[in-house]
């Protein structure tokens, strides 16, 4: 029904920067939010960025300030803009949509996309 596509993900050194993007396609009717999570090995999924569709952002205090979380709504598309990576920043990052289709209202996950902060 949706699918999401991720990019941008690499490796990068300490204090650079990535842009994450993704996109959202399929029977989508509309979108209340996008957002990006992340997990790291042994570590549970977490939250990293979410914009609702009112343009309201939200971030955990271990990336405010240093990440930037956007969408262009005719495309259906969400980035991330990470500045001052941290090598604490490494792990697998997750593009999430809550999307209302023709069937029902859900939340919809990309495949993920790696992120490795060394040097």
């Amino acid at each position: 029904q949706v699918q999401l596509v991720e990019s941008g993900g690499g490796l990068v050194q300490p204090g650079g920067s990535l842009r994450l993007a993704c996109a959202a396609s399929g029977s989508i009717l509309s979108i209340y939010a996008m957002g990006w999570y992340r997990q790291a090995p042994g570590k549970q999924r977490e939250l990293v960025a979410r914009i609702i569709s009112g343009g309201n952002t939200d971030y955990p205090d271990s990336v405010k300030g240093r990440f930037t979380i956007s969408r262009d709504n005719a495309r259906n598309m969400v980035f991330l803009q990470m500045n001052s990576l941290k090598p604490e920043d490494t792990a697998v990052y997750f593009c999430n949509v809550r999307a209302r289709t023709y069937r029902d209202t859900s939340d919809y996950w990309g495949q993920g996309t790696q992120v490795t902060v060394s040097s």
